[in-house]
């Protein structure tokens, strides 16, 4: 967690907050806010300060992902945090929708219109040289809004850069709290709480979830970052964080999935891996890429991709190789042909993806990037949409054939039961028999029904529905 520099007029606003805070504690009724802090509570004073003097955080959480918005600003962030572009540049990003930043929040005016409503009901809170900790949105709508002052709590001047981010956490992370971070930014914090050294357990209890979920958030956002640096070219352009805002449930499902196939087959389970984020890239639905599952590859889904999409697959794959340990001279196995493929496969959609989502248009040859681009992700969505189509189709007609046989065990088990039931009433002489028999007679007439359709158009049938027809044929009718 690095120190940022103290910024512009610091010591002239510094002063002017320890006035300040003197009256609050010596004049009128006294406000505070509680933060919590080390695992313990403080409470510091609130004071009105002038809202021009005061610093959007670079380093808040909340907007995190986004900053990679514009790459080219944010080294500018980066590097100079204080300066108007920089603090312009958080406020934009303040405002924009956190799942598409080309778009104005509507939680953002909903904020905005509450302000101009009803005021400021809760305190922000600065540091000691200005700079906001908690209260960075409700800033910028105050700016826009054109109140002049802000109410805010004032954080000890001891507070370090690595305190003021785990006050910020501690507020955001409360249940009352009215705006949530983004899917992204909460991943981006537990990372980071990781690298100050906090075990899983506490990590897990301050987000309020459980471990398992801590670990499968780690394991989301590691598969992110791989698929960004994949999808780099030679110039440094890619993907960015916030181009996975909107996907959490989806790939939350292809967690779990993995997680289930990587102990029975590793292959198998990067084969559907990199399909279920192609899908996701390509920007399908969830109940789409769930068709996209064991039952694809079975039924050789993924292949047809490759031909369709790579143009026939001109030249034979390549085997694959063994991979030399550095230094010990042993040989492990390298990923299958089928991994290696579909990665490629993948690769490609990345970097086309890249290439349209990024802001450059230097001339025609930008333009012809991006439309070539663009054909290769409209050429692969259109093979992805019919073999998930198809894969669809013949789910449902596997649960049609396991439909019968289901409901016939539901019925099974249902009677198992009943056979408990009738005991426990016999012994406690609370049986209602006229009901009972009745009972059984539904059950007789459902039985004759379902041994009539179970023979039709079976030469062989089974021991389970030989029975069953003979037993209904020597059914006298009455």
């Amino acid at each position: 967690m690095r120190e940022l520099p103290a910024p512009p007029g610091a010591d002239e606003l510094t002063e002017l907050i320890k006035k300040r805070v003197a009256e609050a504690q010596t004049t009128g009724t006294r406000e505070t806010v509680t933060v919590d802090w080390n695992e313990q509570k403080a409470h510091v004073d609130v004071i009105d300060l002038p809202l021009s003097k005061l610093y959007f955080n670079p380093s808040t959480h909340r907007i995190r992902a986004q900053r990679s918005h514009d790459p080219e600003r944010d080294v500018v962030l980066e590097q100079a945090p204080w300066i108007r572009e920089s603090q312009e540049y958080l406020r934009l990003l303040l405002k924009v929708s956190p799942t598409d930043t080309h778009l104005r929040d509507p939680d953002f005016d909903a904020l905005k219109d509450s302000l101009k409503e009803f005021g400021q009901n809760d305190p922000g809170l600065v540091t000691h040289t200005g700079v906001l900790v908690n209260g960075n949105t409700r800033a910028a709508a105050l700016h826009e809004l054109g109140v002049q002052t802000m109410r805010v709590g004032v954080l000890p001047e001891s507070f370090t850069w690595a305190d003021i981010n785990a006050v910020e956490l501690s507020l955001q992370l409360r249940k009352d709290h009215r705006r949530d971070y983004s899917y992204i930014n909460r991943i981006i914090a537990m990372e980071e709480q990781a690298s100050l050294g906090r075990t899983p357990e506490q990590i897990a209890r301050d987000f309020r979830i459980q471990v398992k979920t801590y670990h499968q958030e780690r394991w989301i956002l590691s598969t992110i970052r791989e698929l960004i640096k994949r999808s780099q070219d030679a110039d440094g352009g890619g993907l960015r964080l916030v181009d996975w805002e909107g996907a959490q449930e989806r790939l939350k499902e292809l967690q779990r999935l993995y997680v289930k196939l990587e102990t029975l087959d590793r292959d198998q389970a990067e084969v559907l891996k990199e399909l279920r984020l192609a899908a996701i890239l390509l920007n399908f639905s969830k109940t789409d890429v769930r068709h996209i599952d064991e039952d694809f590859l079975k039924e050789g889904r993924e292949q047809e991709l490759l031909a369709a999409v790579t143009g026939g697959g001109d030249e034979p794959a390549a085997k694959p190789t063994g991979v030399v340990i550095p230094g010990l001279g042993l040989e492990v196995t390298a990923a299958s042909s089928a991994v290696s493929e579909m990665k490629a496969l993948n690769d490609r959609l990345l970097r086309a993806s890249a290439v349209v989502r990024s802001k450059s248009d230097s001339g025609p040859l930008g333009n012809e990037a991006k439309e070539r681009a663009q054909s290769v992700l409209d050429e692969a969505r259109t093979v992805f949409d019919g073999a998930i189509d198809a894969a669809g189709r013949s789910s449902r007609l596997r649960k049609r054939k396991q439909l019968a046989p289901a409901r016939l065990a539901d019925a099974c088990a249902s009677i198992d039961q009943c056979v408990s039931d009738l005991v426990q009433a016999r012994t406690s002489r609370s049986l209602d028999e006229e009901a009972f028999d009745d009972a059984v007679g539904k059950l007789r007439l459902s039985l004759l029904k379902l041994a009539k359709q179970a023979g039709r158009g079976l030469d062989e049938p089974g021991e389970g529905v030989a029975w069953l027809m003979e037993a209904a044929a020597t059914e006298v009718p009455r």
